[in-house]
């Protein structure tokens, strides 16, 4: 539930001469909009010094209408106007604070003249964040503490937050990610299903469970679930139930509730107006909108996967970008491992030759580390060109022909783990052009790009391209190879094979988009000198 808002804090002495960042946060929900500020400290620790909150009921106007109606744009200028001045008393620098909005913005059909009237009105940028980015950001935060409960060891763990428009899955086992998936049932699209449908009171309850038990059921259909399973709920609903129930945390952070007791309140909560639910628990009534269909969604959950209890966690997604914004790394090794494991779940579904694909994609990233002088991508474009490489031959479960062109419309149909919708449409332009032409001006989806987004997507092509070349064969017979610039040529050599007239002939008629895009020729050839392996051969 909503935070109790503190008084000012001062940011305390910095430790060991280094001062600490002040970072915010800004979360624009479904029923309010929530401001976090706090301090990155050496260590990486985050140190809340405020938190603020506005009910502002955006889900009600989305959710039921389609469009935020222009009473509740202007009630969120007010809003964010006050918080505004809240980060200018801070001396926080624009580069430091994060506003994001979740299903409530991202579904309204006038949310572009939503932001723009935001940002005119008190420059503040909100960014709308979709599942992927929601996914990543509950990953970094419950992988912790999943991992220090002794319970969960072995155990899969079906991670659950009930939203207002949304309900979040993650399906995890011993820290991994297994699926990960966003169903349209969440707590305000359940409360205005009632009234669109002018459900008695006494049928609430019955009501409410028929529509939560068809998402259960397409959660069982989609994610490969085994025992033993447990639940870690996020959310300020399952708080303020941990809370109610006087539950006690368990040293890891998540506290146990027990289902029959959370089934209890939640049906409790059901049955009573929203006055006598203000009047019993002490909550707003932007709160009680959400509470009750929350929670038995929570409850019915485990009961249908016949659990004792449910784990709720105190991690929530602002305090999760507060790391990020402060200077943390989100795409750590762990996390491209994790996207990696759901590209190849992926490549699976599509029956791609795993052999040649991993090696292709080893040798691209072998090559965009040893040409970074040359590119000057940031790292993670890596990732992007891994993937890619990794999936270039997802279209051939389609067709043969124009097999690239299948690739880049299964790529931008799909989900990763963690990948926005932006990060996949990257993903497969890359890899549609792994083959054939070069990027032509008549090819929208890639001349709509904006030029940094453009330029990567041809420099990371160019260079799958040597990398397909270099497993022409399709034995993986090169695994290692050394990078020589000479003037106007880039050398590939490699002491893997006597003979590379099969490689020299796929490079000859490969290269020239990084030809096109670097200016430099590219030669393979023996080499006698011992080479470092690229990363899978080592």
């Amino acid at each position: 539930m909503n935070p109790s808002l503190p008084s000012p804090r001062v940011a305390e002495p910095p430790i060991d001469g280094e001062a600490p960042k002040l970072a915010a946060v800004i979360d624009i929900g479904t029923t309010a909009i929530r401001m976090a500020i706090g301090e990155h400290r050496a260590g990486g620790s985050i140190r809340i010094l405020e938190r603020l909150v506005q009910a502002v009921s955006l889900g009600k106007d989305t959710f039921r209408k389609g469009v935020i109606e222009k009473s509740t744009i202007e009630e969120c200028v007010r809003v964010l106007g006050s918080f505004r001045k809240k980060l200018d008393e801070y001396q926080i620098p624009p580069d430091a604070v994060r506003a994001v909005g979740t299903s409530a913005v991202r579904e309204a059909m006038n949310r572009l003249a939503f932001l723009d009237r935001i940002y005119v009105a008190t420059g503040i940028e909100v960014d709308p964040l979709d599942e992927a980015e929601v996914s990543r950001i509950t990953y970094h935060g419950v992988r912790p503490q999943i991992l220090a409960e002794p319970e969960l060891q072995g155990a899969h763990t079906l991670v659950v937050e009930v939203g207002g428009g949304n309900t979040e899955v993650l399906l995890m086992q011993d820290g991994d990610i297994e699926a990960s998936h966003s169903y349209r049932m969440g707590s305000l699209r359940l409360q205005y299903s009632l009234e669109t449908m002018q459900t008695p009171q006494h049928r609430v309850r019955d009501y409410l469970r028929s529509q939560i038990r068809r998402t259960i059921q397409l959660i069982r259909q989609e994610i490969p679930i085994q025992d033993p399973l447990r639940i870690v709920a996020l959310g300020g609903d399952m708080r303020f139930a941990a809370s109610a129930l006087e539950c006690t945390p368990h040293a890891s952070g998540l506290t146990p509730v027990p289902t029959r007791r959370l089934s209890t309140l939640a049906n409790q909560i059901v049955s009573l107006s929203p006055e006598e639910v203000v009047h019993r628990y002490h909550i707003s009534f932007q709160d009680t909108e959400t509470l009750g269909p929350a929670l038995l969604s929570y409850a019915t959950l485990a009961q249908a996967f016949e659990l004792d209890h449910v784990l709720v966690t105190s991690v929530n997604l602002r305090e999760g970008l507060l790391r990020e914004v402060a200077g943390e790394d989100a795409w750590t090794e762990d996390f491209r491992r994790q996207v990696i494991n759901s590209a190849m779940e992926l490549g699976r579904r599509y029956e791609i030759d795993f052999a040649h694909a991993t090696h292709v994609a080893d040798l691209s990233s072998r090559l965009f580390r040893e040409l970074q002088p040359l590119h000057r991508l940031s790292s993670r474009y890596e990732l992007i060109l891994h993937l890619a490489a990794l999936l270039h031959e997802v279209g051939l479960y389609v067709s043969s022909r124009s097999y690239h062109k299948h690739t880049l419309y299964l790529l931008r149909s799909s989900e990763l783990f963690g990948l926005s919708q932006q990060d996949m449409g990257l993903v497969g332009m890359v890899a549609r052009y792994h083959r054939r032409s070069s990027p032509m001006p008549s090819h929208d989806t890639y001349w709509n790009l904006p030029r940094e987004r453009r330029t990567a997507v041809s420099k990371l092509a160019a260079m799958m391209r040597v990398a397909l070349a270099l497993d022409e064969s399709r034995s993986q017979r090169i695994s290692a190879f050394s990078c020589e610039r000479r003037g106007g040529r880039l050398i590939l050599a490699t002491p893997d094979v006597e003979d590379l007239s099969l490689e020299q002939m796929a490079m000859k008629h490969n290269v020239s988009l990084f030809e096109e895009v670097f200016g430099m020729q590219v030669f393979l050839r023996r080499s006698v000198k011992s080479v470092i392996a690229p990363r899978g051969h080592e």
